[in-house]
């Protein structure tokens, strides 16, 4: 019963902080609140006993994409003085779209039937001692060339973003 508690308050929280991630007027707030989001996303792997996909989640997106993002919007410097005037027109047709939409899944999800909800059983499926058994033996081939090949991707990156000194 603890862990049915614990789905719906980090469900309910992943779609408050998504809420806010649309609704909020900074685009500051709004990445901060989408990092909020990917922890709680997390904290949902973790429930489903999947440790790793955790923790590549939360490195890969809320320190990585979200940085960037991040430094993406304050290198933009979004200004409501510098910001033109628009139309309501696409807002009030993303509502009314939006809307139907959710009157779709409503009307799905209630001619439908849900299973009881039950956790998994705790395996040792999502451990990382597992997970990186599998790759250095069974796949060690591929996870060699996939590094060889974001290896080629930096060096390719350098060598574009280079200037002539010329």
């Amino acid at each position: 019963m603890s862990s049915q508690i614990l789905f719906f308050i980090l469900a309910s929280l992943t779609i408050v902080s998504a809420l806010f991630v649309v609704f909020s007027k900074s685009p500051i707030y709004s990445v901060m609140w989408m990092i909020f989001c990917f922890f709680t996303i997390a904290g949902h792997y973790v429930m489903l006993n999947a440790q790793f996909l955790a923790i590549v989640h939360v490195i890969v997106y809320a320190g990585a994409i979200m940085v960037l993002l991040l430094f993406t919007v304050m290198l933009l410097n979004l200004n409501k003085e510098s910001e033109p005037h628009k139309s309501p027109l696409p807002k009030f047709a993303a509502i009314i779209t939006g809307g139907l939409l959710m009157l779709v899944l409503l009307a799905a999800m209630h001619s439908s039937t849900l299973p009881e909800y039950s956790s998994p059983a705790f395996s040792d499926v999502g451990y990382v001692q597992k997970v990186g058994t599998k790759i250095f033996t069974e796949f060690l081939l591929p996870f060699e060339m996939t590094s060889v090949l974001f290896i080629a991707a930096m060096i390719g990156s350098v060598v574009l973003a280079k200037k002539d000194k010329n």
